[in-house]
């Protein structure tokens, strides 16, 4: 089993930043490819960024891209979002998940093994 805690969610205006954060415990971080992503109200949940085990490829979408970067620590067992110049769109319930199955490559939410509880990103206009 793994437990995967995200924080660093809030209430922040247009083209300000948020720094979410994902501690990981229970089986080995170092081993999983990690990924955010996100929920808006009525919408279903989309892919934001992703990281290889070693954190050297790292795949985005394009809404965020140039805006958000993906990092990992496996020293801490903790990835990272830093989000610069939100919007209004980027409102939504961001979620950590762990994929101990795959490294490479880009997958959708069912490939992952576990997610997070999740953490609230307001971005007023």
């Amino acid at each position: 089993q793994v437990q995967l805690v995200e924080s660093g969610g809030g209430l922040v205006q247009t083209g300000g930043s948020l720094r979410l954060s994902c501690a990981a415990s229970g089986r080995t971080f170092s081993m999983s490819a990690m990924a955010w992503f996100r929920q808006a109200p009525g919408k279903e949940r989309e892919f934001v960024a992703r990281i290889t085990r070693s954190g050297i490829t790292k795949y985005y979408d394009d809404s965020v891209k140039g805006r958000f970067t993906i990092s990992r620590d496996n020293a801490k067992n903790t990835v990272y979002l830093q989000m610069n110049s939100l919007k209004p769109e980027d409102t939504a319930v961001y979620y950590c998940a762990a994929d101990f199955k795959y490294d490479l490559g880009n997958y959708a939410s069912t490939q992952y093994d576990y997610w997070g509880q999740g953490t609230q990103v307001t971005v007023s206009s």
